[in-house]
């Protein structure tokens, strides 16, 4: 299924009226933000994934460049203490500050953190633990002076796995924290035009998906705060 048709089922359950990088009291009158043109995302686009290339290149950090994201993946095994599951291991911090050093001169970058667990254990307790990691990238970001409107983080527990729990192997891969790079128009456009109510008709034809980070750009939480 095409990324933007999953991501425009997860954005319908986004918090109703709310922008991803602004925080208010009250809902705030729905105003209408255009997409950018294609040209202009895919022209971002490729003027930044070498940078980001570049910037995990010898790690085990993954890269995937999707239709309107630049995704980094890192998978637990080699970026946590097993000790000490929420804290970063030192060969850590050098490829995410590389990449907080690029993005921080880019006021029109928007970043999404998310942390995934496998299914084993308490619910609760991997929901929570996801996001501890989750907000421990989010916390290189904010040294190097990213500020909290251009960051968003959640802890998505075992919601969105990317492989069968079933094996040792599968449950390492779901484990895992992802970062999500796209400019911030794009984002904001891309919930802006999501979050507005479907028709019941529609509503009701809808079947569940599991398309990663989908779901995940519509759950998010606001912008991230202190650590």
């Amino acid at each position: 299924m095409p990324f933007n048709k999953t991501l425009a089922i997860a954005l319908c359950v986004l918090i109703s009226g709310c922008s991803a990088f602004e925080k208010t009291e009250k809902p705030a009158p729905k105003k209408v933000v255009a997409m950018p043109a294609p040209a202009v995302t895919q022209a971002w686009l490729d003027v930044y994934e070498p940078k980001v290339r570049e910037a995990i290149k010898g790690t085990h950090f993954e890269f995937e460049r999707r239709e309107n994201l630049l995704v980094v993946t890192a998978p637990v095994q080699g970026s946590f203490n097993p000790d000490r599951p929420h804290m970063m291991l030192p060969s850590t911090l050098s490829p995410l500050s590389r990449m907080a050093k690029l993005l921080e001169k880019d006021e029109t970058i928007g970043v999404l953190i998310l942390g995934h667990a496998d299914s084993s254990g308490e619910l609760k307790a991997n929901q929570e633990l996801s996001h501890q990691r989750a907000r421990a990238f989010t916390s290189i970001f904010r040294l190097s002076g990213l500020k909290q409107n251009r960051l968003m983080v959640k802890g998505l527990g075992s919601d969105m796995p990317r492989a069968a729990n079933d094996s040792q192997q599968g449950r390492a891969l779901n484990r895992r924290v992802e970062i999500l790079l796209t400019s911030k128009d794009t984002l904001n456009a891309l919930i802006a035009k999501y979050s507005k109510p479907a028709p019941a008709t529609a509503v009701a034809a809808v079947k569940p998906v599991t398309d990663k980070n989908a779901k995940a750009v519509a759950k998010a939480d606001k912008p991230a705060k202190g650590q």
